[in-house]
């Protein structure tokens, strides 16, 4: 009995010393870890021009579009020598008609001189003819 007497005084001590106390305040939360930082993703390898071709049918491919680039070129050049064809004979229409207008012009330069020549008779005839004998009278 003793020491349950001893234990009971001694509890409720221990109580009173755990009621006396005053409360302590609330932990202060630590700060939770800062975001991992988002990372930008990996570039993605260039897609294949040809995807899932194996090397027979790409070089299959290409050759074919070698072979159209070649007959365009062809064709490019069949129309450049038929322009540099038309350019030479345009050419030399415009060197025909460039001698045409020559010849023309000494032609018309010709006919103003002979019509000249015609007035001034003309002048020459109409003043000895009319105006001589009037002139004398």
């Amino acid at each position: 009995m003793i020491v349950l007497l001893a234990f009971a005084s001694f509890s409720q001590t221990t109580f009173a010393i755990e009621t006396e106390q005053e409360p302590e305040p609330p932990q202060i939360p630590e700060p939770s870890p800062s975001p991992e930082p988002i990372r930008m993703p990996d570039p993605s390898p260039s897609p294949d021009p040809f995807p899932e071709e194996s090397d027979s049918e790409k070089i299959k491919q290409l050759t074919e579009q070698n072979d159209n680039l070649k007959q365009q070129n062809k064709n490019l050049q069949n129309q450049i020598s038929s322009l540099n064809n038309e350019k030479s004979n345009l050419q030399a229409e415009i060197s025909e008609l460039n001698n045409s207008i020559q010849s023309l012009k000494q032609i018309i330069l010709e006919q103003i001189r002979v019509t000249i020549d015609l007035a001034n008779q003309l002048k020459e005839i109409i003043y000895e003819k009319i105006f001589s004998p009037t002139i004398e009278l």
